[in-house]
């Protein structure tokens, strides 16, 4: 199944896909907006992204609390996510990315790069990583939006 990984963030989203088998995952880049709620231009690409892939899910990071509620962040990635199926039509997917972005600055610091250039790659990175979450687990602990 190819499917896209999304690591929504107040200003970024990370993407990243998978192969058309659904096996292998890489990044595509981290989509960049003014402020947090100026999504149009942000959904349009993701769009777009999807077509060029042929996309039939996405998946969501769901940034739950350490003990395993949902904050302020959550509600945000969860409305992001009703929105995009909306837009698209796909199943959306939440997934838990409790700790992937502190994961992903550990791999980017382990290839020597500098926190600047850490900081323009960490959210497709992290969306990487929840991808590969949702992949090994086969699915299991991820949340499908219900429209």
């Amino acid at each position: 199944m190819r499917l896209i990984g999304l690591d929504y963030g107040s200003r970024t989203v990370g993407v990243a896909a998978t192969d058309a088998l659904g096996l292998t995952v890489q990044p595509l880049g981290t989509l960049w907006r003014k402020e947090e709620g100026q999504l149009r231009k942000t959904l349009r690409r993701i769009e777009e992204i999807a077509a060029e892939r042929k996309a039939e899910a996405f998946v969501v990071g769901y940034p739950v609390n350490m003990d395993g509620s949902a904050g302020e962040r959550a509600g945000k990635a969860a409305a992001f996510a009703k929105t995009l199926k909306r837009r698209t039509g796909l199943p959306v997917y939440l997934m838990d990315e409790r700790l992937t972005t502190v994961e992903a600055d550990g791999i980017l610091e382990e290839t020597g790069k500098d926190p600047e250039e850490r900081k323009s790659v960490i959210d497709q990175v992290a969306a990487c990583l929840i991808l590969e979450d949702y992949i090994g687990a086969g699915g299991t602990g991820a949340c499908e939006i219900k429209e």
